[in-house]
């Protein structure tokens, strides 16, 4: 079922993220100063283009440097691609049979909003729930 929904996200959305997307960390990669946002932004089309069986999570690893980060891609880019997404959701959950795709947009909300210091990870994995033990 993932493959039949990620085939179908993908003609209709996810490929024109993904572009979107590796364009902007493209743009990003020309300052060094922002590297960082590039390597997000390429993180986040790689999610945009097969996002179902996969989901974002934080890496405890980050510090104070990716939340600065963060406050910086907040203001700049943040709030109007997170502002695009849940357009999108909403506008996909109008009908039954984009509601799976709604849904998709709003799970790329954290993760657009705040890139630095996540990380993407299959739904498989026993990472993919750090809550439980396993």
């Amino acid at each position: 079922m993932r493959t039949l929904l990620n085939l179908i996200w993908l003609i209709f959305s996810g490929l024109w993220l993904a572009i979107g997307y590796a364009v902007a960390g493209l743009i990003c990669c020309v300052l060094i100063v922002t590297i960082p946002w590039g390597i997000a932004c390429f993180r986040i089309a790689v999610y945009a283009l097969w996002p179902f069986g996969q989901t974002v999570r934080d890496r405890h690893d980050a510090g104070v440097a990716s939340a600065l980060g963060n406050v910086i891609w907040l203001i700049v880019a943040g709030i109007w691609i997170t502002i695009g997404h849940i357009i999108a959701g909403v506008t996909f959950c109008l009908t039954i049979i984009g509601i799976p795709f709604g849904i998709a947009h709003f799970k790329m909300v954290p993760v657009s909003l705040m890139p630095l210091g996540k990380e993407i990870v299959s739904t498989d994995a026993p990472a993919a729930y750090p809550h439980y033990r396993w």
